[in-house]
């Protein structure tokens, strides 16, 4: 495809990027991404990567816009309230950009649907805040070959990883978290509390890194640093990066 006249203007502080470019601008416009969670770490992250202009965007959540999301939910307003997040997110996006092709899953996800909703995407964005959705999620991306990033974030502490556990040597979610926690969750930013800017510093880290994955191969921002995790640290600051090996034994992609 070729990119229009509005787009050259739109994006052109971007394509003027060695790393990016006009081929780098291309395959963002041609990407599909689906992001689950479409909160505090789901709104930095809708907001950047329409910014950098990804062409598709599935938009996954079930929930409805409460007060108490104003505080770190940044695409939201008053006006929002009681709506459902999936649907004042799409109208974000329309006032945002209406070039993007929006589908949008008022959905639930979990283990029974999440496959036939991470169908046909070339990333899958996770910022839920229930490690048997992550969980669920990871498993599906494995058994569907979709490579997934992975954002958390609580009170002063956020993680970003990207894994691509359908691949030989490479880590799935599960193998970072193991097998603990497909009943039992741990404790939510309800129950934690959360710096707003966390999440989007968080949402922010998990954008740069999704447009690292895109561009994989098609431009020179990098490799996609699959298996990576990214811990950052809002009381210091600092950030620190580790490597997550693969389970050989992993119930998710051990046998790939």
């Amino acid at each position: 495809m070729a990119l229009s006249t509005e787009q050259l203007d739109r994006f052109a502080r971007q394509i003027i990027i060695p790393e990016i470019g006009g081929v780098g601008q291309v395959a963002l416009a041609s990407a599909h991404i689906t992001l689950v969670g479409l909160g505090g770490i789901g709104s930095p992250v809708l907001q950047y990567l329409a910014g950098a202009g990804i062409g598709h965007i599935r938009l996954i959540d079930d929930g409805d816009v409460e007060l108490s999301n104003l505080q770190r939910q940044t695409i939201y307003t008053q006006r929002d309230i009681g709506h459902a997040k999936a649907v004042a997110a799409r109208r974000w996006l329309a006032n945002f950009d209406s070039e993007i092709v929006v589908d949008v899953r008022d959905d639930r996800i979990g283990r029974s649907n999440a496959p036939a909703l991470l169908a046909q995407t070339d990333l899958v964005i996770d910022g839920t805040d229930t490690f048997a959705t992550r969980l669920a999620v990871s498993d599906s991306c494995v058994e569907l070959g979709v490579p997934l990033l992975s954002a958390a974030v609580g009170r002063f502490q956020g993680q970003v990883a990207a894994f691509a556990g359908h691949l030989a040597d490479h880590a799935c979610y599960r193998c970072y978290v193991g097998d603990a926690f497909d009943a039992d969750d741990c404790d939510t930013c309800a129950d934690d509390g959360m710096l707003g800017a966390m999440a989007g510093w968080a949402g922010s880290l998990a954008a740069i890194q999704a447009v690292r994955i895109l561009l994989d191969g098609k431009a020179a921002f990098g490799e996609a640093q699959w298996g990576k995790l990214h811990m950052m640290d809002g009381l210091k600051p600092a950030m620190r990066t580790l490597n997550i090996a693969k389970d050989p034994e992993c119930r998710g992609c051990g046998t790939r």
